[in-house]
């Protein structure tokens, strides 16, 4: 199967990198406006094939995203020290501008797959492109808070001693500061939270519990502020997305979608858990939250929706 990257800086090139260990294509191409590091990339990660699986990696044009399952759009500009998602909004749409329209001219029938921040509203701004092109929306999936979920998962997971693939629990809603962790419904091995805790003597307060969330929520501030940018998290999560379309693994995954409605608020893009089934969207998962992360919910609902409707302008032009 083939998968489109356009974009090979940070993110790009370690989604490309992630899948080569993953088995989840027999053929990468990667498309940027440096043609020069599209082209170095490509080689480079040509040589890890011998470590990893029999799979064509190779720089690319539009044109050659044609028959493509999977156009993964990691194009813009990254976040600096300091710099919320949100203000990355005016850059990275102009960038939408020209780009969306040739993918969906030569691979209309692919998943658009947006990791370029701010996510949901990239989200957002692709899946009108692909409705003014006759492409259905239900095409375009953001990231979303795929990798918050797997954050929350590994903090909870080291906390309590327990593998994180046992920890069952999810970050909902926007990826960025009003994201929502889903304390109320999470369960290790079946078990409720408060009964694991419980069952092994885990003494878990208010302040733990806070700590966790900060972690989760400032994880990428954290990390841009070290090295500049994070790309390691976001690979493995965009690679885990791509992997489970192309084996159709019937998974579920929190990743961006447009809603019509949620908590209230009408034709919005977050990210609630959704069950995939290969390039298709079944279904997305109600949650029985408690009223605390209703109402946090619904207010990163608004949030997003504000910032939509602020930018509604671009979003026509673009």
């Amino acid at each position: 199967m083939k998968i489109g990257i356009v974009g090979t800086g940070f993110v790009g090139s370690t989604i490309a990198y992630a899948l080569l260990f993953r088995n989840a294509a027999s053929e990468i191409v990667l498309i940027d406006i440096n043609r020069e590091r599209a082209l170095a990339e490509a080689e480079d990660l040509s040589h890890a094939i011998p470590f990893s699986y029999p799979i064509v990696v190779r720089q690319g044009d539009y044109a050659d995203l044609s028959d493509a399952v999977v156009v993964v759009i990691a194009a813009g500009v990254n976040q600096k020290p300091g710099e919320t998602r949100i203000e990355l909004l005016g850059k990275n749409s102009r960038i939408f501008s020209q780009i969306i329209p040739l993918i969906l001219q030569h691979a209309p029938e692919a998943i658009l797959l947006i990791a370029t921040n701010p996510v949901d509203i990239m989200t957002y701004i692709a899946a009108r492109y692909a409705t003014r092109a006759g492409v259905s929306q239900s095409q375009v999936i953001g990231t979303g808070t795929t990798l918050d979920t797997a954050r929350f998962r590994l903090l909870l997971g080291q906390y309590l001693e327990v593998d994180p693939q046992h920890v069952h629990g999810y970050v909902i809603g926007e990826h960025g500061d009003s994201e929502v962790l889903t304390w109320s419904i999470v369960d290790i091995g079946g078990l409720p939270l408060a009964e694991f805790f419980d069952l092994r003597s885990v003494t878990f307060d208010k302040a733990t519990k806070n700590k966790i969330d900060e972690q989760v929520r400032n994880a990428a501030y954290k990390i841009i502020r070290g090295k500049g940018a994070t790309y390691y998290g976001i690979g493995a999560s965009a690679a885990h997305i791509i992997n489970a379309i192309t084996h159709n693994q019937k998974a579920i995954l929190t990743i961006s979608t447009p809603l019509k409605e949620i908590c209230g608020v009408q034709n919005v893009c977050l990210s609630m858990p959704h069950l995939i089934k290969g390039t298709k969207l079944v279904d997305t998962l109600p949650l029985h939250l408690n009223e605390e992360e209703t109402n946090a919910l619904r207010a990163s609902a608004q949030k997003i929706k504000s910032l939509q409707e602020k930018y509604e302008q671009a979003i026509k032009d673009a």
